[in-house]
Order: C-alpha cells, then sequence, then structure tokens
C-alpha cells in the first residue's frame, strides 16, 4: 500500500510540467481569439465609418443635380465638401473629385464628370467610391497581415415620382387654357389690390394657420403639410401684403418682423431679376451677408384650373409646378407676385410617394441612397 502511494506521487510530480505547458498553450489561445476580435471589431467599425461617410457623399452629391452642366460641378463640389466633414481612423480621407461618378440609369455606365458634364440632362445617379484607406492590425498580424485596406462605395439618386408634395408656398397660379403653362415663362402666384381673381381672393391659400404670422412662415419656409393633386385648400381673402413681402424676401437676405436667418436662410445667390438658366449655371451670382442655402428661390407651388369663389372659399390642386423666383417683394403691397415656370426635376424635402393618393409630378424627387 505505502508503495502504491509512492508510485502514485511520483507519477503527480511528473505531470506537473505538462499541466503547467498545457495552461500557457491555452492562456495564449485566448489572448490570440481575444486580439483577433479586438482587430476583426476594429475593421468593422473602420468599414462604417468609410460606408457613412461615402454614403453622405452620394446623398450630397444627388442635391446638386439640376439638369445642367454647372450642377455636375456643384454636385462634385457638395460630395467632396461631406467627405471631408468625416474622419476615417481619427484622420480624414484624401477624396479626390475623379471618385465621383454619374449616370442616367441606377445599373448604367457610370462617368466621369467631365463626360456628365457635357450630357447632364438626364443624369440622375451618382456613385461615389472611396479610397482605400489603410488600417493597421495589432494582436492578428500573422493571421491578417500588418494592415488591411478598406473602401466603401454608395450610390445615390432621384426617388420614383412623388405624389404627396411638402413643403409649399400658401398661393396657387391659375392654369388657363388660353395660355398654358411652359417653362421659361413667368406665373402669378399673388394679384396686387384691386386685381382679384375671385372677390376677396387674391391666390392666397389658408391651409394650416389664418394670420399674417401663418402667411409669414408659410412664404418663408413652406407649408409642411403634404397634400396632393385633387385634394382641396381653402383660400385667403386679402393681399396680405406685409407678412407676404417679409417671408419671401428672407430668401433674399432681406429680414424683418423679427425673422430669423437659422431659422429662414437666404439662397446662396440672390442676385434679382434673372431667369432661372443663369441662376442655374451660375451666369450671375451676388452672395449673401449670411451664411446662404442652395435652392432657397426654388419653390413649389399648387396649380388650379378653377377659380374659388367669394371670400373664403377652397381651390381643388390640379398638379403642383415647380418655379423660381426671380425677384424680391418690394414696398407697399408688392404689386402683382410672379415667378418662372421650371420643367428640371428638383428635390422636394419631406414629401414622399403614396400609392393611394393622387398623380405623380414627374419632375418632383427626393434623394434616395440606392446602395
Amino acid at each position: 500500500m505505502k508503495q502504491r502511494s509512492v508510485e502514485q506521487a511520483g507519477k503527480r510530480k511528473q505531470e506537473r510540467g505538462s499541466v503547467l505547458a498545457t495552461s500557457a498553450i491555452a492562456m495564449l489561445s485566448v489572448l490570440l481569439a481575444v486580439g483577433l476580435g479586438i482587430d476583426i471589431s476594429r475593421l468593422y467599425l473602420s468599414k462604417t465609418e468609410l460606408q457613412n461617410a461615402a454614403d453622405a457623399a452620394a446623398l450630397a452629391g444627388v442635391s446638386g443635380l439640376n439638369g445642367g452642366g454647372p450642377g455636375i460641378t456643384e454636385a462634385v463640389d457638395r460630395a467632396v465638401t461631406a467627405m471631408n466633414k468625416y474622419d476615417f481612423n481619427k484622420t480624414g480621407v484624401s477624396f479626390p473629385r475623379g471618385n465621383v461618378e454619374f449616370a442616367v440609369n441606377l445599373e448604367g455606365d457610370y462617368m466621369s464628370e467631365g463626360q456628365a458634364f457635357l450630357s447632364p440632362t438626364n443624369i440622375r445617379f451618382v456613385r461615389v467610391r472611396t479610397p482605400e484607406e489603410p488600417v493597421g492590425i495589432s494582436f492578428a498580424a500573422f493571421l491578417l497581415g500588418s494592415s488591411r485596406n478598406l473602401s466603401a462605395t454608395a450610390i445615390a439618386g432621384y426617388s420614383v415620382p412623388l405624389n404627396q408634395i411638402c413643403p409649399w408656398l400658401p398661393a396657387f397660379v391659375l392654369d388657363i387654357p388660353d395660355n398654358p403653362i411652359t417653362a421659361g415663362n413667368t406665373y402669378t402666384f399673388r394679384l396686387e389690390g384691386g386685381d382679384h381673381v375671385s372677390p376677396g381672393n387674391y391666390q392666397l391659400l389658408a391651409p394650416m394657420h389664418s394670420g399674417g404670422s401663418g402667411d409669414r412662415e408659410g412664404m418663408a419656409n413652406g407649408v409642411n403639410w403634404c397634400v396632393s393633386v385633387g385634394q382641396e385648400v381653402q383660400t385667403k381673402p386679402g393681399v396680405t401684403a406685409g407678412a407676404i413681402r417679409q417671408g419671401v424676401n428672407t430668401r433674399f437676405d432681406i429680414y424683418a418682423a423679427g425673422m430669423d436667418p437659422a431659422l429662414s436662410p437666404p439662397d446662396e445667390n440672390i442676385a434679382e431679376n434673372i431667369p432661372y438658366s443663369d441662376y442655374r449655371d451660375k451666369i450671375v451670382v451676388k452672395s449673401p451677408s449670411r451664411k446662404g442655402w442652395p435652392d432657397r428661390r426654388i419653390v413649389f407651388i399648387p396649380i388650379a384650373k378653377s377659380l374659388p369663389g367669394e371670400g373664403r372659399d377652397t381651390i381643388i390642386i390640379d398638379r403642383f409646378g415647380v418655379f423660381f423666383l426671380q425677384s424680391s417683394v418690394g414696398s407697399g403691397n408688392g404689386g402683382e407676385l410672379k415667378a418662372e415656370y421650371i420643367t428640371n426635376t428638383a428635390f422636394a424635402a419631406n414629401s414622399s410617394f403614396d400609392p393611394g393618393a393622387g398623380a405623380a409630378n414627374d419632375n418632383l424627387a427626393v434623394p434616395v441612397l440606392y446602395k
């Protein structure tokens, strides 16, 4: 019995080294697994950062498209600016203009900025590809290498045509059969005093707020109530000269009645009495004194075919038009207010498509991230 105990004790002494070796190998495996997990997590995080930057740049690029050559340049400018707002691995991404490409169709042949500039009319999609950026590997270099190059690609473009439109100016343009609405012509969206479309009505609408503050806010930022073709909207009797002038003029860097430039910024180009083509192609440019926003002078106005009745009545929206505000509103009642009708596809902010709503507007869209 005593001899057997001695033999077992001897065996245990012989096993002490093997247990230590096994434990060391197991611990090393655990450390390697943890290190591999950390490196893979860093790769996923870095890839997400790059993808977010690419997505934002593609959406920003699409918002610059306007059917003209300068819109292609603007799209690249906006994409590059958006990309430069992002940091990757705590450093900025070196993003060349050549990494922004354009196409007519989602799966079509993508072309360079220079190629798209020569044929910009039907461009609807922007593809952004980030350069390959290295990410260092700390713990699993023997498996993954000392670094891995990552990149990201995003494609954004126009949405399907929309039929729920907002925001829009609280006024309407009358479609007269003898004078059909055509691109390049100007049309009245508020008559001057004494020249009403029906007793008391001067083409103004009161969809939400009937007071002067509602008129002022609606003309400055649009009515954020989405409506569709065939819907009835209440009219607003009277010229409402002061509030209308104060609202429209914010888009031209003219402020009164406590209007806040932070909430109602001016357009980037406030040059007056110019056609849309000069505005689109930046042929005539005048910068505001405050930070401006692009396309603030492009507005959506309901079009009606029938006249409202006397006083407070309703109109039925026949369709929406995309219009360009050529000039600010003068003193007094401001006279007859007009805007130029344009046919370029424009982005309609909070608008959407509802299968159960009315007909869609082919030239209204929102930027959509496709890939």
